[in-house]
């Protein structure tokens, strides 16, 4: 039996199921009108999925990325006078002599080589023996090992690398990055060209298209080691040695190498290991993750006070339903849980909606770029209930005002 009042009226109810009908009822009457005020949370949820898919994909390809490449590069500097702020000095060079053998023989070493500035400043440069000023240009002359070339993993436009039989015989060999060789004009090897620095000739052997580490060496003009140090006498600029490491193993070898190479003092030497892959990708992930997310929660609450202007609306546009319905016996919380209801499902219909534009744009991005997708089971679960809350949210206060209009006054209207 129902329960009574002390008047001996029945206690009017209502049910969930009728509560969720009243709400869809309501919203149906007007379609283009709940579409427009569902917009805001399904940008809203739409911009939150998106935003944490895209960034959990791209920070997982940012990892994959620099762990092929950058973790396994390892970076010695010769400061000049083991100063680790100290200026580079020319004519200095701590690295012994066999440099590239020492730092090979380490546990976990794939390559290594040296390379260094030949001139303190760029000297001229040409394809002829006596060239006319239009004919000259400034390039950057590099000496470097055998195995800084191989380091650099290059892919070549054209002809060969010089080798230790270059090297130990101090030949005038030369190889040119793809920036020198089109600004000399050399795009071919097939007549033997030559270049000449400061009017000494040296044969180009080979043109390096691109290379994975240290693309600045696609501006310069490389010989062999050997030749500079007998042509030209010590650096002009600061020696470096270029490491490459197997996975793993770049933070042990950066810690060993310049022991391994200055046993005697090490301070000389300054290694650069590569930063924590891990640390990279979740500053990376939390930068844009951070940024967005605001942008999604500014959304949220444009959706959200959308919804409340609507339904504030609604309520006006409805009181003599309202006073109809309190004639009849609905309570003032009867009335509250109805337009409450109403916001509650535009507010989910918008999460789910949402969610799922949300996860079509990572998927489609992560297709179009050939990346692996990265999708948080817990984000995808949350999105739609933050639709619902906000509708929730949004509704209380039209929900409120609606359910203290007096169904006398409402009649009247």
């Amino acid at each position: 039996m129902a329960e009574s009042e002390p008047t001996g009226f029945p206690v009017s109810r209502i049910r969930g199921r009728d509560l969720y009908a009243e709400a869809l009822a309501g919203l149906l009457q007007r379609p283009a009108r709940t579409l427009l005020t569902m917009l805001g949370t399904v940008l809203g949820v739409g911009a939150f999925t998106a935003i944490l898919g895209l960034t959990s994909t791209t920070s997982g390809q940012i990892s994959k990325d620099f762990t092929v490449l950058t973790a396994t590069t390892v970076t010695v500097n010769d400061p000049g006078d083991g100063g680790a702020t100290a200026p580079s000095k020319k004519g200095v060079d701590d690295f012994p002599a066999d440099a590239d053998g020492t730092v090979e023989h380490l546990n976990g070493v794939v390559g290594a080589g040296r390379t260094w500035p030949v001139f303190g400043t760029p000297p001229s440069v040409s394809t002829v023996t006596h060239p006319v000023p239009a004919q000259l240009r400034q390039l950057p002359v590099a000496a470097a090992t055998p195995g800084y070339l191989k380091v650099l993993e290059p892919t070549l436009k054209s002809g060969t690398l010089f080798n230790a039989f270059h090297d130990e015989r101090r030949m005038r060999v030369a190889v040119l990055g793809n920036a020198a060789a089109a600004q000399l004009g050399v795009s071919n090897l097939a007549n033997q060209p030559a270049v000449f620095i400061n009017g000494v000739p040296y044969t180009v052997i080979g043109i390096i298209d691109d290379v994975k580490r240290s693309p600045e060496a696609l501006l310069d003009v490389l010989i062999p080691a050997a030749t500079a140090q007998s042509e030209y006498g010590a650096p002009a600029g600061q020696p470096a040695m270029l490491i490459r490491t197997k996975p793993g193993a770049a933070q042990l070898v950066a810690h060993q190498a310049p022991l391994a190479l200055r046993p005697d003092k090490p301070q000389l030497l300054q290694a650069v290991p590569p930063p924590d892959p891990h640390g990279l990708k979740d500053q990376v992930g939390g930068s844009l993750g951070d940024l967005f997310l605001i942008l999604a929660a500014i959304t949220l609450l444009i959706g959200a006070v959308g919804i409340a202007n609507t339904t504030l609306v609604a309520v006006l546009e409805r009181t003599g339903e309202i006073g109809l319905r309190r004639s009849l016996g609905a309570r003032s919380r009867h009335i509250a849980v109805q337009f409450l209801g109403e916001t509650t499902v535009i507010g989910t219909l918008g999460g789910l909606i949402g969610t799922a534009l949300g996860l079509s744009v990572v998927l489609v991005v992560a297709v179009a770029n050939d990346w692996t997708a990265v999708l948080n089971p817990t984000t995808t679960l949350l999105a739609p209930l933050i639709g619902t809350v906000t509708g929730l949210v949004a509704g209380a206060y039209p929900a409120l005002r609606a359910a203290r209009i007096e169904p006398l006054e409402a009649l009247r209207r």
